[in-house]
């Protein structure tokens, strides 16, 4: 659905309006955020030539290398993100800041800023710019990391204690591979957004009260990834763990067809003694040479059995 919120200060509380009109006959200082769901390529052009700004197509995001997301110019920034949603898919965001007016660039429904506008909404002193608006949405957006990587941590909790012997099978070691990719992906999402929060620590762009708030983001940021490096080796445990297992179960089909082998190798060299067509062969006359041959056979095969079940080997 497309939707256009324009967020603006009036008689100490933020209201929103949805028309483009509004924005260009009131004064600027008074918006904060502006904030494009879906929009069509008209309503961009027309905001890119009121307020001077380039808002980014999708391709060229997409196309944005990792390092270069971040980018910083005398009177502006710019912050492409992507927003992991519950289902791991992908969400490009664009920021753009200028003249104390944030300006977010999205596709999709997004829960950090549903969440957002709430806190804009109870607490509307806290947000007099922009910038304190996208530090809010870093804010909610490290938060739904959290929570995200809170629910991948009780995933592989409940995997560790549903493994056994008997579950090691091929979906099993599917499960373990699924959660490993999602957590190689929350982990390149958040480093993503410690990059960007570090380097607006170093601009000059970002108002000074906003410095504690950034580093907070970083502190937490770095206990994510923290817990992200245990999700990951308990994982690597649990693959472990499953290869152990699978090689016990081999083990053991391997040790029983070695014994089954032993088991028979005498039986058949007395078969095959007897087998030999030569005319000299002076059991082969005996009246009771079938019933010793067979009894040499079981006894060798019992004496095998007894020899290994002595070792413990059976």
């Amino acid at each position: 659905m497309s939707e256009v919120r324009l967020f603006y200060h009036k008689d100490n509380v933020i209201r929103i309006s949805r028309s483009i009109e509004f924005l260009k006959t009131n004064p600027i200082k008074n918006f904060l955020w502006i904030d494009l769901n879906n929009v069509d390529e008209e309503i961009e052009n027309e905001l890119e030539d009121y307020l001077k700004i380039y808002i980014q197509e999708e391709e060229e995001m997409i196309e944005i290398e990792m390092s270069s997301r971040y980018i910083e110019t005398y009177d502006s920034l710019v912050v492409n993100f992507n927003f992991l949603r519950p289902n791991f898919e992908k969400e490009l965001v664009s920021f753009i800041l200028k003249n104390n007016i944030l300006i977010t660039v999205r596709d999709e429904d997004l829960t950090s800023f549903q969440e957002t506008v709430k806190k804009i909404s109870a607490n509307p002193r806290n947000y007099p710019t922009g910038y304190h608006v996208f530090v809010a949405l870093l804010e909610t957006r490290v938060e739904v990391d959290a929570d995200m990587i809170e629910e991948m941590t009780q995933k592989i909790t409940t995997l560790s204690n549903t493994l056994t012997m008997e579950e090691a099978d091929e979906e099993l070691l599917m499960e373990i591979k699924d959660l490993q990719e999602k957590t190689m992906m929350l982990r390149e999402n958040i480093i993503e957004k410690q990059r960007a929060v570090s380097s607006m620590l170093k601009s000059e762009l970002i108002n000074r009260e906003l410095h504690g708030k950034l580093t907070i983001i970083v502190k937490d940021i770095n206990s994510l990834l923290e817990h992200i490096k245990f999700s990951f080796d308990r994982l690597d445990y649990l693959q472990d763990t499953f290869l152990g297992f699978v090689n016990i179960e081999q083990n053991k089909i391997i040790k029983i067809f070695t014994i089954i082998s032993v088991i028979f190798m005498p039986p058949t060299l007395i078969a095959s003694i007897y087998g030999m067509n030569f005319d000299i062969m002076p059991e082969l006359k005996w009246d009771y040479g079938y019933i010793v041959a067979i009894g040499l056979m079981l006894a060798s095969s019992g004496g095998i059995l007894v020899f290994f079940r002595r070792k413990r080997w059976l």
